[in-house]
């Protein structure tokens, strides 16, 4: 989870992680050229940008040591090409693999600050939720602090602009978006069904699922689906509830806290449609919890399980 990270450890400390909601404001556009085309965004510092807990924070120079406190900043930073500037990461980032060699600075849920300070960084990239609390304490630090945490496609393309520009790199920035999203059309132009009816699994024990106003949802929409969940937010479910709603597509991330495998045994479960149909499709955690550029993949995988047909499957 806002991050997006592979769950682990308890549920508490998991659901934590991705079910606080952010407030999402719009980057501002490029200069336009003697032809009224928008011109190349041009980096230049000082540089206030809102960050997604809503504050406005002030990049006094071009960042040239970075900690990244979540997996999916450290991806955007990656996809920004500024990897060679990230001096720490948590145990939790494994994308890109060069990560392994990065300086560890705690985990998601407990970042250690005396390991954050040994590094001298001049910006640090949290997400909110858990890490809310630590702002203050880094700032104290002496460095820049900038929150990123979308719980929508949309949210993460201001999201990917707004560390552009934090970093210097934001015509880099609106490359990015700008690929993600003619990826993101290709998908849905082959796409030519209603919505299918899904649920998505994020945890089973107890069962845990995302529903309205979180990315999750928002992927399935993207992919051509409906949530059958209503309420908002990462909520627990029943599985009385779960055969009410009886989805066509049952989705599921594999990872500590989900184990899709054994689905049809689970009681009651072998009542659902999407069971008896076969229609059960494992997703790659990292790809549709992470919000940063790899996550058109990740709607890629939920279109090909509720559209089959569309993509040859």
């Amino acid at each position: 989870m806002r991050g997006s990270i592979r769950t682990r450890g308890r549920i508490t400390a998991s659901l934590l992680a991705v079910v606080l909601l952010a407030t999402l404001l719009a980057g501002c556009g490029g200069a336009k050229n003697d032809e009224g085309a928008e011109a190349p965004k041009t980096a230049t510092f000082p540089v206030t940008v809102t960050d997604d807990s809503g504050r406005d924070v002030t990049v006094d120079a071009k960042p040239e040591r970075i900690v990244s406190l979540a997996p999916a900043n450290t991806e955007i930073l990656y996809g920004l090409g500024a990897l060679d500037r990230i001096v720490g990461v948590t145990t939790y980032d494994d994308y890109p693999p060069e990560v392994a060699t990065l300086e560890k600075v705690g985990d998601f849920v407990g970042p250690n600050l005396e390991a954050i300070a040994a590094l001298e960084p001049d910006l640090v990239l949290v997400t909110t939720g858990v890490q809310a609390d630590i702002i203050a304490q880094i700032e104290a630090l002496g460095a820049t602090v900038i929150a990123i945490d979308p719980q929508s496609l949309e949210a993460l393309y201001t999201s990917i602009a707004t560390v552009g520009t934090a970093i210097g790199e934001p015509a880099k920035a609106d490359e990015v978006v700008s690929e993600m999203k003619r990826e993101l059309a290709g998908i849905q132009e082959a796409i030519d069904a209603a919505p299918v009816r899904c649920f998505i699994e994020i945890a089973q024990d107890p069962l845990f699922t995302a529903g309205s106003g979180t990315l999750l949802s928002d992927l399935i929409d993207q992919a051509g689906g409906e949530n059958v969940v209503v309420q908002e937010g990462y909520v627990g479910y029943s599985v009385e509830q779960l055969l009410t709603d009886d989805p066509e597509v049952y989705l599921a991330t594999l990872g500590s806290m989900s184990d899709p495998s054994d689905l049809a045994q689970r009681p009651g479960y072998s009542g659902l449609s999407a069971v008896k149909n076969g229609r059960v499709a494992v997703l790659e955690d990292n790809l549709v919890s992470r919000p940063g550029p790899r996550i058109i993949q990740g709607v890629r995988q939920i279109a090909e399980a509720l559209h089959p047909e569309a993509f040859g499957n």
